[in-house]
């Protein structure tokens, strides 16, 4: 039976909604340190072992509507159990290939694995979630899963020191299989009925992309720009510090502290976000974030770097769950899954073109105006988020974007 309002206790989601993301972000950090390393293993270039670590997001990207589509139709319990065998299915296949474009389709499918359970697990959550606790139930979602992934990587070194670097996937699988094990003991909480009352129909796609473009143009292209600003992130720390001289392990430690701030702030920001409103949060991370990216050029040493590192760390923690709670926000209820498929498109598009511009521009320019460009697009989206975003606190009313 579904709670009201009034003693709806989020707590009791932490098993069905919130374990099988901790479960699938363990797997993924568990295998993302060694996916380059297995690649060249099998004796491909470093090039290819880039793109190949790369096709866990390219994965996710191209199965968003798909994902929406299978979650739709069968329930999001039945699709994440789906999504953990196809997940156990590519890790045996990583574990097995011996060419590297078969392990390349393994890790390919592992991203395919990922959109299903990232947007069973948002869905669920906007449909028995009341809205005061909206923000909340989005930062935890997108924060276990951080959990996961800062923990993973520690799994797999342990299981990789008795077995080899074939323990990262036996690691990841086993993981994979609680994961399948949990989602499918877990009982399907009864969704909110719809406002209107009876059943809701389910518009196709295209009619969803045409009726909420403005959604999509506006406050979809602002997190865009927050996703392609928190892809670079992972990539512009290692890059400085190579370039102004820390060693490996050096580098290791600052992005160590800049995760673990990050990882600590998910609850705080949601719980300011629900009580203050979106932009109580959204402002002052994209701010942070943007003036952290434009300092680190500015950096010259250990010292330097770390602070800079740690300021990007607290600004992309406290903007957790932005981006689902925005897409929470602006979806329908009759139509949802399909529209938080076209949202995740574009936000993937976002994280996968962010590094893509950073190396365009450190290409023709450098580094350093590499990295100003990327912080530009957070004072650019903070601008986007200020115009589209509702002014005003939270409460129990559901948030609506701003029109012309």
């Amino acid at each position: 039976m579904p709670s009201s309002p009034d003693n709806f206790d989020l707590r009791r989601l932490a098993l069905p909604a919130f374990g099988p993301s901790l479960m699938f972000g363990l797997c993924e950090g568990a295998i993302l340190p060694v996916l380059a390393l297995s690649a060249r293993a099998l004796g491909a270039s470093l090039a290819t072992a880039g793109l190949i670590v790369a096709l866990v997001g390219i994965g996710s990207l191209l199965a968003n509507l798909p994902a929406a589509l299978l979650t739709t139709r069968f329930g999001e319990r039945r699709a994440m159990v789906g999504a953990a065998v196809f997940a156990m299915l590519a890790l045996l296949l990583c574990l097995v290939a011996r060419s590297v474009w078969l392990f390349g389709l393994g890790v390919l499918m592992v991203g395919l694995a990922r959109a299903v359970f990232m947007l069973a697990r948002q869905t669920f959550l906007v449909e028995v979630t009341p809205v005061h606790l909206r923000a909340r139930a989005m930062s935890t979602l997108g924060g276990v899963h951080r959990i996961g992934m800062f923990i993973g990587p520690f799994l797999g070194a342990a299981v990789i020191h008795v077995s080899g670097l074939s323990g990262a996937y036996w690691a990841a699988l086993l993981v994979m299989l609680a994961a399948g094990v949990m989602s499918l003991l877990v009982p399907d909480l009864e969704p909110r009925a719809p406002a209107t009352g009876g059943r809701a129909t389910q518009p196709e796609a295209i009619a969803l992309m045409r009726e909420h473009s403005h959604a999509f143009l506006t406050l979809g292209l602002a997190c865009a720009l927050l996703a392609a600003i928190r892809a670079c992130r992972q990539i512009v720390i290692p890059l400085w510090a190579d370039h102004i001289g820390l060693d490996a392990a050096t580098t290791s430690l600052i992005y160590g502290l800049m995760g673990a701030v990050d990882m600590l702030l998910f609850y705080p920001a949601g719980k300011v976000m629900d009580v203050r409103g979106r932009l109580a949060v959204t402002i002052p991370s994209m701010l942070i974030m943007g003036t952290s990216l434009l300092l680190i050029p500015l950096t010259s040493g250990f010292a330097s770097l770390l602070a800079a590192s740690m300021a990007l760390g607290v600004g992309n923690g406290i903007g957790s769950g932005i981006i689902l709670t925005t897409g929470a926000d602006a979806s329908p209820e009759a139509g949802r899954t399909r529209f938080l498929g076209i949202w995740r498109v574009i936000t993937d598009l976002g994280g996968g073109g962010g590094p893509l511009l950073l190396s365009g521009l450190t290409a023709a320019l450098s580094l350093a105006w590499g990295i100003v460009g990327v912080g530009g697009m957070g004072f650019l989206a903070a601008w986007m988020f200020w115009r589209w975003l509702p002014h005003g606190g939270g409460g129990d009313d559901e948030p609506t974007i701003r029109r012309p």
